[in-house]
Formats: structure tokens, C-alpha cells, sequence
């Protein structure tokens, strides 16, 4: 089985050697939301009434980016001897919950759809999360190493892969409408030794500069 579980729950994730990306969905949710990014507000489901005249409008994208936020980081991991596994418990580095947003929503259209064209406009392989979608970083998780581990320092972590973009939405029957979309791609958790190549991702890499001892590969710049 391959997973990710809250601390406390008894259950330890079981992955693959090194970074693995997964989609988001069914993770944690939190009581608390947030929108992601200034001047956003959360968006409802895909229960949205979707209605009117510009039901069948075009989006025209611009000013994508993409940004990682490290979420959770393991203490410094040492093995001593060999290991046939190791468990890593991800420490909140954050007191958020993350939702996606769009601002605002175009008449005939809803948050959702907004998101799905943006999907197919980057040519996503998963779809990005959707509004129904939360990841609520006050909690620790768990990840969980079982191919053989040698002596060593290594270091563990969680992070988000947000995308920001702004749309411009146009139908036949009504102005145009200009907003701005964010949301994630893939949830990045990762195991390395820090004895490895430095990863060109940033969470990755500000994962190993703060668990990972002085002078070790990890650290470098990538």
C-alpha cells in the first residue's frame, strides 16, 4: 500500500524510495479555510448553478506561475546501521488549510470549471485540486521508508505545488471578465539521503539545508 496518514492514527505510510508527487485529493480536511492568495476568496463545489447566458464562454490565460511551499519537514534523520525501514514523522511547518480559489467567478460558469480550464490549458496529467479540496497543514503526518536504508543522515518532507493564473473569460453576450485563479498541481513527499544530488525544486532543497548537517551534497545549490 502506498499512502500518506495523520500522525496518531496508528497507521504508518508505506512509499517508494525517494520523492514521490500524488495528487491531492482525500488527504486531510480542516476546519479552518483559508483562501490561497491575497484577495481571494474560497470557492464553492461543483454544485454552483450553472446558468445563463455565457455558459459556453472562452478563457484566454496569463502571468502563470508556479510556486512550492514546504508544509511539513522531519527532524534530522540518522541512521546508525542499516535498516530495513524507517518511518519519518512530517511536523507541521505551517498553521494553515489551503483551498483553491478563484476571483471572481464568471456569470455561467463556476469555480470548478474555471479550474478544470485551467487544467487542460497547462496540459496537467492530474487534474488540479478542485474546490471540494483542502490541505489542512496544522497536522503531522507520517512517512514511511521500506527499502533498505544504510548509514547515514537523511531528510524528509512535505510540500505544495501552487499555480497561480489570471483569466480572461469572454462570451458573445457579455463583457469580459477579468480574474485570477490558484491552486495546486501535486503534493511532493519526499525521503533522501543527504548524501544525494541537491534537488532543483525549492521545497526540496530548503528541506535538506535545514535537516541536513553542513557540508553534506544535499545542501548545495542545485
Amino acid at each position: 500500500m502506498v499512502g500518506r496518514h495523520p500522525a496518531g492514527s496508528g497507521v504508518a505510510a508505506v512509499v517508494r524510495p525517494g520523492e514521490r508527487t500524488t495528487g491531492m485529493r482525500g488527504w486531510v480536511v480542516g476546519a479552518t479555510v483559508v483562501a490561497l492568495g491575497a484577495g481571494l476568496t474560497a470557492c464553492g463545489g461543483d454544485t454552483e448553478d450553472r446558468s445563463g447566458d455565457c455558459a459556453d464562454g472562452t478563457y484566454t490565460w496569463s502571468g502563470v506561475t508556479r510556486t512550492q511551499k514546504l508544509i511539513r519537514l522531519a527532524d534530522p534523520i540518522v541512521i546508525k546501521k542499516s535498516a530495513a525501514s524507517y518511518n519519518a514523522r512530517l511536523r507541521s511547518d505551517d498553521t494553515l488549510t489551503y483551498r483553491p480559489a478563484v476571483s471572481p467567478v464568471p456569470d455561467g460558469t463556476t469555480a470548478g470549471e474555471v479550474i478544470l480550464a485551467l487544467g487542460r490549458h497547462l496540459k496537467v496529467e492530474e487534474p488540479l485540486a478542485d474546490p471540494s479540496d483542502r490541505e489542512d497543514t496544522r497536522y503531522d503526518t507520517y512517512y514511511g521508508e521500506e527499502t533498505g536504508l544504510t548509514k547515514g543522515t537523511y531528510y524528509s518532507w512535505d510540500s505544495l505545488r501552487m499555480v497561480d493564473a489570471d483569466f480572461t473569460y469572454t462570451c458573445a453576450s457579455g463583457d469580459p471578465v477579468k480574474g485570477h485563479v490558484r491552486s495546486w498541481d501535486t503534493a511532493g513527499t519526499g525521503f533522501l539521503s543527504c548524501a544525494d544530488e541537491p534537488r532543483q525544486d525549492t521545497a526540496a532543497h530548503e528541506a535538506a539545508v535545514r535537516s541536513c548537517p553542513v557540508g553534506s551534497r544535499a545542501r548545495e545549490e542545485a
